[in-house]
């Protein structure tokens, strides 16, 4: 029973099953009409016979002109006293072209070749009795259809109406769930403002007092640095609400304003990092025009040598951004491979190839690597937070651009993260 139902609804999904829908809809009437015409008129009233299976063979063409259809049964009725081909016929047409005075002049026209004899010299206008029943007969072979008819359509007409109710819900549901997150953006855009842009314009004043105050040369230049760093981490905070209260078209015109870093801000980012940091450029900044993978690049080794600070104090490191003929893309399943918590990476790492859901190459891409070595045991390690997401967060961006992203031990106890992204994301 089992495979038989297996069996069947495999049929029915299939190319068989779908011609077969499409099909019987149109054959089956005719079939049944021809078969009506033969069991009434029988093989050897020629007349009656060939009017009948005109009749039912005019029934192949009701959905596309119903009321000529209709029109063609009508002497199958009252000379070869079939049934099923007007009565179909009448049926399509109150399903497809509904209307209170053709369905009325069709149901009378139906009524009289049903009531009246062929020939017409056999109708007997004494005979009461047996006309009322005829008439009656006649009156429900002609409701039936038309009842039937107005019920399918007027199904079909709330089946779209139900849908069209559905698509409305959905939608105002997806209006609602917009509008939750924009709230939720803008409560959160304030709590970033309120906690973060406070204190880290406190760390910008007392870097300019110190930097005022203070004789000693690298002292001022540190405090230098600090303010610096804080009015460009204010700048990117502000921008960064904005984007958070923004909502559509203002939300892409906060991207817009939004910084961009590229490949032209890497020395800057090295040189404040506070870092024994060796760059290696291979490529000019801006020369292939991918300004997505330039911040891409950017962004990993921001995150890389915050990590070498928080893991890995003392290290040297080395960064590297080289062009690339191909970049591969791999399919990766399960994400990342195992937790880290080694330097550059603490536990938010492992080692992790990220791609495209499909293997592929593309042409012409930019390879980033951060390698440093064993964390300096006399330097002291800063008790910065980590919240474990730096890389995941890499690695996801670089899924998106379509590339990949490695990040493992080395040998010598050191770390090495290593992203390669196809310009053509860019």
């Amino acid at each position: 029973m089992a495979r038989g139902a297996v069996a069947w609804r495999a049929l029915e999904r299939g190319a068989l099953g779908r011609w077969l829908r499409k099909v019987a809809p149109v054959v089956v009437p005719v079939l049944l009409a021809i078969a009506d015409a033969v069991l009434v008129n029988g093989l050897e009233l020629a007349l009656e016979l060939g009017v009948s299976v005109v009749a039912a063979t005019a029934l192949l063409l009701r959905r596309r002109f119903p009321l000529l259809v209709f029109l063609f049964t009508l002497p199958g009725l009252y000379i070869g006293y079939i049934w099923f081909a007007p009565m179909i016929g009448l049926y399509t047409l109150a399903a497809r072209r509904p209307g209170r005075a053709r369905l009325g002049i069709c149901a009378v026209l139906l009524i009289a070749a049903h009531f009246f004899p062929y020939p017409m010299s056999d109708f007997e206008l004494t005979a009461y009795r047996e006309n009322t029943l005829v008439l009656i007969d006649a009156c429900v072979t002609s409701a039936a259809p038309i009842a039937l008819g107005l019920l399918v359509r007027t199904r079909r007409e709330l089946a779209s109406r139900v849908e069209d109710l559905t698509r409305s819900l959905r939608r105002e549901d997806r209006l609602l769930a917009d509008r939750v997150k924009t709230t939720e953006r803008a409560r959160l855009a304030r709590e970033m403002h309120d906690v973060v842009a406070h204190q880290v314009s406190l760390i910008s004043l007392q870097a300019g007092a110190v930097q005022v105050s203070t004789a000693d040369e690298a002292a001022r230049a540190g405090a230098r640095t600090i303010r610096e760093l804080s009015v460009r981490t204010l700048e990117e905070l502000r921008h960064m609400v904005g984007v958070l209260r923004a909502d559509g078209g203002e939300a892409a015109e906060a991207r817009g304003l939004a910084p961009q870093p590229d490949l032209e801000e890497l020395p800057r980012l090295i040189e404040m990092s506070a870092l024994d940091v060796t760059y290696e450029r291979g490529v000019v900044a801006g020369a292939s025009g991918a300004k997505t993978v330039e911040r891409a690049a950017f962004r990993t080794v921001q995150e890389a040598l915050t990590n070498v600070r928080k893991h890995a104090p003392g290290a040297r490191v080395r960064v590297r951004v080289d062009p690339v003929d191909t970049v591969d893309t791999v399919d990766t399943v399960g994400g990342e491979r195992g937790a880290r918590t080694g330097p550059a990476g603490g536990a938010d790492a492992g080692r992790a190839d990220t791609g495209g859901a499909d293997a592929g190459r593309a042409a012409q891409g930019l390879r980033v690597e951060i390698r440093n070595g064993p964390p300096d045991a006399t330097a002291t390690a800063p008790a910065l937070p980590g919240g474990g997401h730096g890389l995941v967060g890499l690695r996801e961006r670089a899924q998106s651009l379509g590339g990949t992203l490695e990040a493992r031990h080395t040998s010598d106890g050191g770390f090495v993260v290593r992203a390669e992204f196809p310009y053509g994301a860019g």
